[in-house]
């Protein structure tokens, strides 16, 4: 049957062909073992509830009916002679008619039974398979949701370890599934998460990604409960707000800077007249013949104090005043060369012993800028990075295309920036260094929202700082570009530009 299994694919005639069988062989079995005296026509029940089994209802019955011939064949064709009798004791005509109906009842009434068992093992086959079905089309619908929402999700065990991470959640985190997997989750995060049992469920927490990129996310648990069972597990939903709070920032730093920039106007009018008393005052009196030495000194020391506090004014005019600027194609790398080449000179004539590193991804970078400003940003990044490494460092410059923008990055290697001075580095009066105002970076931030780019700073304390700055490119450059690009996708397949990754502000 074995080797029929194999080589034969139809069911139905298989089964046919084993009950038959079966029954013949249980027939020879009775015979051998004494006919009428053999104890092993108990095997024919067996074989009907196997015919009930594999096959229709009517081939139990079917099944009893054949066993009953069988059976009685045997019995009568002993009782007669007409095949040699292994029985012991040889029973009346009347005796052995009543065992064989007896046999037959029995046969019957068991093909009646299991006909009704299997029927209804049957329908319950059938209404396994269908809630088998339904099963699996809830859990596909399941799992669609949780792998189509929109929001990140992650669900722990009752230990806080990772059981699933859908891909939305896996973008967040910047790791895929299997490396966040059986982690804990609290580690991930910058802050504590909330808990499912307290009042406040939800709280926003932050996230150091692999670039170093600080995100913040607003986190929402809940306990995931099984029927029966109570809580298993935690389930946490984050939802990015890194973009919104960047852009809350702008907005609040913009009114304060506003504000700020008024205050600013105010006050250098008002101390701008008697400061320029005060130093024609004191270059008068400087100039008297009978003053000492000790005189002249205090005098000295008005007149550079004053000029000091005039630069201070100036600068805070220049912060509060309303900017005209002069828009061009202009490409920025040589306006970069002629800040670097100044820099240089001042480190050598100085002696201060900071490298500087070019890194260029194109020798031209057409951007529509006034020439003028962006010399000042760039002079105020180079100015702040000499500062913070103090005597010693290497200052990095690189020029790179991103799509539709060109992206210029001013690395140093000084001691860095905390979390909280990095959220506050574009306001006014936020100097780190002895004897600043605070206001060049006010002032690029200023230029840069002008010509609709984006500014921002990377930094941790003790790596470094890099401020970024990503201008767009000018329609001339552009229109340019596209023309080579389709001229060239003519003769052959350019190579693809390198693509950004997101990083923002």
């Amino acid at each position: 049957m074995l080797v029929l299994l194999h080589f034969w694919d139809e069911l139905k005639p298989q089964a046919v062909l084993q009950v038959i069988t079966d029954l013949l062989l249980v027939s020879l079995l009775v015979y051998i073992t004494g006919g009428v005296d053999s104890e092993l026509n108990f095997l024919y029940p067996l074989v009907i509830l196997v015919a009930s089994i594999l096959l229709p209802r009517v081939w139990a019955y079917l099944t009893a009916a054949f066993a009953f011939i069988l059976y009685g064949a045997v019995l009568e064709l002993s009782f007669f002679g007409v095949v040699p009798s292994f029985s012991l004791t040889h029973p009346g005509i009347r005796t052995l008619q009543s065992i064989i109906f007896v046999n037959l009842f029995g046969f019957l009434t068991i093909a009646y039974l299991a006909g009704l068992l299997a029927d209804k093992l049957r329908q319950s086959d059938r209404r396994l398979a269908y809630f088998r079905g339904e099963l699996a089309s809830l859990q596909a619908l399941h799992e669609n949701i949780v792998q189509s929402t929109s929001d990140g999700l992650i669900t722990t065990g009752l230990d806080g370890h990772i059981t699933l991470v859908n891909p939305v959640a896996e973008k967040l985190l910047q790791q895929s599934e299997i490396e966040l997997l059986d982690k804990p989750i609290g580690p991930l995060f910058e802050d504590p998460l909330p808990h499912a049992s307290s009042e406040h469920s939800h709280c926003e927490v932050r996230f150091i990604a692999a670039d170093n990129f600080r995100k913040t996310f607003r986190v929402i648990v809940s306990e995931l409960r099984v029927p029966g069972r109570g809580p298993v597990g935690f389930v946490y939903t984050l939802d990015d707000l890194t973009r919104v709070r960047r852009l809350e920032r702008e907005v609040r730093m913009q009114d304060r800077l506003a504000a700020v920039g008024r205050l600013s106007a105010a006050i250098a009018h008002e101390i701008r007249n008697p400061l320029t008393s005060i130093a024609g005052s004191a270059s008068l009196l400087s100039e008297m013949p009978d003053l000492n030495e000790e005189h002249r000194r205090l005098l000295q020391i008005v007149t550079r104090e004053s000029q000091r506090l005039n630069e201070i004014i100036t600068d805070f005019l220049a912060y509060s005043r309303a900017k005209q600027y002069r828009y061009a194609s202009v490409d920025i790398v040589p306006l970069l060369e002629d800040t670097l080449t100044l820099l240089e000179h001042r480190l050598e004539a100085e002696k201060i012993g900071i490298k500087i590193e070019r890194r260029y991804s194109a020798p031209k970078a057409f951007v529509l800028a006034d020439g003028d400003r962006m010399k000042q940003v760039f002079w105020n990044f180079c100015e702040n990075a000499v500062r913070a490494m103090k005597k010693r460092g290497t200052l990095t410059i690189s020029i790179e295309e991103l799509g539709g923008d060109w992206q210029l990055s001013f690395a140093d290697t000084g001691p860095g920036m905390s979390p909280q001075m990095v959220e506050k580095v574009f306001e006014p009066f936020q100097s780190q260094f002895e004897g600043g105002t605070g206001l060049g970076l006010a002032i690029v931030y200023q230029i840069v929202q002008a010509h609709e780019g984006k500014v921002w700073v990377r930094s941790m304390s003790g790596q470094g700082c890099t401020f970024i700055l990503r201008l767009r490119k000018s329609a001339e450059e552009s229109m340019t570009l596209d023309a080579a690009q389709s001229s060239g996708s003519l003769t052959e397949n350019l190579p693809e530009s390198p693509k950004a990754e997101g990083a923002h502000a």
